[in-house]
């Protein structure tokens, strides 16, 4: 068979989902559901979610790091990093690859992540920068406007990025954001732009397939 009309293999194939409202809990245990059932020729995925209003503490998160909750429910989880918080107006994308089959160290794919939000801001005229030590992008002004934290099981990631679109802030004061007391979050929308929650999480999907180019170059993009 030609191998230019052969159908990709899983290792060349990234599935994007965008899942629309979804509560943080059974989305999470889907991902470890999925992560515990995959497979060598399981495809890599992307999800892209809006969360109702909840907190989330990382797996090694500092219960000082939460001000006050204001009745918004707490999810202690396994990703790394402190405390976020995730509600309406926010681009959650959750990546779940196959590191192994890419080669990539954890500290690499962090990169490729915080590039492809780099580049998803750029379609919105945002310019956003990387802080040293600090995973995330921030704006120029050092306020932070995107948030990452990942889990890596048996060379495996879930958990990923959320984008601040167009969303309600004030429950970013409630805490110190991913363990930085006085740290500012802002979105999108403070910025000038008019998004949708959906686009920018398709828009990111597409930028990081951009960069999911090691072993036989860009995957194939499947809906």
């Amino acid at each position: 068979m030609n191998s230019n009309h052969a159908e990709p293999t899983a290792v060349h194939v990234l599935n994007w989902q965008w899942l629309g409202r979804q509560d943080y809990l059974p989305t999470w245990q889907a991902m470890r559901a999925l992560t515990d059932a995959r497979d060598a020729t399981t495809p890599d995925q992307i999800w892209g979610v809006e969360h109702p209003p909840v907190f989330t503490q990382g797996q090694a998160g500092r219960p000082e790091h939460l001000l006050d909750a204001h009745g918004v429910p707490i999810v202690q989880t396994d990703r790394g990093g402190q405390i976020t918080y995730h509600g309406p107006g926010q681009a959650v994308i959750y990546l779940l690859l196959d590191l192994r089959r890419r080669h990539w160290m954890v500290r690499e794919t962090v990169q490729r992540i915080e590039e492809a939000v780099i580049r998803t801001l750029a379609h919105w005229s945002i310019e956003g920068v990387r802080h040293p030590g600090a995973p995330g992008i921030y704006l120029a002004s050092s306020e932070k406007i995107s948030a990452l934290g990942l889990k890596v099981r048996n060379g495996c990631t879930y958990h990923g990025v959320a984008i601040n679109v167009a969303m309600d802030l004030q429950p970013f004061t409630w805490i110190n954001p991913c363990g930085y007391a006085g740290l500012r979050t802002l979105d999108m929308a403070s910025q000038g732009a008019n998004a949708a929650v959906e686009q920018v999480a398709a828009t990111f999907a597409e930028e990081f397939a951009a960069l999911w180019q090691t072993q036989g170059g860009e995957p194939t993009m499947r809906p």
